[in-house]
């Protein structure tokens, strides 16, 4: 909710409290909308698509998955300024040129995550996400990639301090990371993590240990079976204008448990028929900045022509762009 609306909302109220002040409602309307810097022109959102661009894209989309998105983007909300960048132009598509440009950055990623090294992602994304000039939307499969994986490092590492302060100053807490073995999906039986293992010295806190988050999910199926996303936070702003549940027509089913922090914020769940779910929308704070998880996809399938994905694609844009 833009700061305008707010605005807008109190002066509505200030009139029908007062109901003399109906009389003066237009020049007092007009003064303020002239006067006020909150009413100044506001500025577009920079969103910055950062696509792979695989071939397998050009099973369903005809000019790329990332170019789609923009496409239809601009074709059904305003206030939304795009750039459309991939993973083999100069720097990556991740020049400061860029990012400084950027608002927001929407990541699609699944077969060359690797090649974005930890390295990047830490000094060109997450410093900014967590300083805040940049909030992320991760894409279905970039649950894998390095930026989306590295700011759930940061969020587990958050947690941990939270969790086990050290309230002892004569002592210090060795803290254990350990991070996961690369990019192996976990078995449906073994421990989630993040993971926490805490031990004491007498009555103190002496060692935690943490297994850092894997960021995957135990199974998958990939054979284009409808799902049903239902909204769970319905007040959500990235929620708005859908209808509480509604069909993904073809998409890549992926089953819980999914190995990441809590999230600060579950918007959207899917279910299959066979019985799989996933908290299919989730949003972490990274320091000062936001990350949005958004599950639906795969590029073989057509989801990202379809107009409640694109809706929520946008609220997801305006909300962190305006946050």
């Amino acid at each position: 909710m833009t700061v305008r609306f707010l605005t807008l909302k109190l002066v509505a109220s200030l009139f029908n409290l007062f109901p003399i002040m109906r009389i003066f409602t237009h020049s007092i309307a007009v003064l303020v909308l002239c006067a006020s810097p909150l009413f100044a022109k506001d500025e577009p959102i920079h969103v910055l698509m950062w696509d792979e661009r695989q071939p397998r894209q050009s099973e369903a989309y005809d000019n790329f998955l990332g170019n789609e998105i923009v496409e239809r983007m601009k074709a059904s909300t305003t206030g939304l300024e795009f750039r459309s960048v991939a993973l083999d132009d100069p720097e990556q598509g991740l020049s400061n040129e860029n990012l400084d440009w950027a608002d927001v950055i929407m990541w699609w990623g699944h077969a060359r995550h690797w090649e974005v090294s930890p390295e990047t992602a830490q000094r060109k994304l997450i410093k900014r996400i967590m300083a805040g000039r940049l909030h992320l939307i991760a894409l279905h499969s970039s649950h894998w990639s390095t930026v989306f994986m590295e700011a759930m490092n940061e969020k587990t590492r958050a947690i941990v301090r939270k969790r086990y302060p050290n309230t002892d100053p004569k002592f210090e807490v060795d803290f254990e990371y350990i991070p996961t073995p690369g990019r192996m999906p976990p078995t449906a039986d073994s421990l989630v993590t993040p993971a926490y293992y805490a031990l004491k010295k007498g009555k103190r806190l002496a060692h935690v240990r943490v297994d850092m988050p894997n960021c995957c999910f135990p199974s998958f199926r990939p054979d284009g079976e409808p799902g049903v996303m239902s909204i769970t936070a319905p007040d959500h702003p990235i929620a708005q204008g859908l209808p509480k549940t509604f069909q993904i027509r073809a998409t890549e089913m992926y089953n819980e448990p999914f190995h990441v922090p809590e999230p600060d914020q579950v918007i959207f769940e899917e279910r299959w028929r066979p019985g799989e779910w996933f908290r299919s929308g989730m949003v972490w704070n990274i320091g000062k900045g936001k990350v949005f998880y958004f599950r639906p996809g795969h590029e073989q399938y057509p989801v990202f022509k379809q107009p409640e994905i694109i809706q929520i694609l946008a609220n997801a844009c305006h909300w962190l762009g305006e946050g």
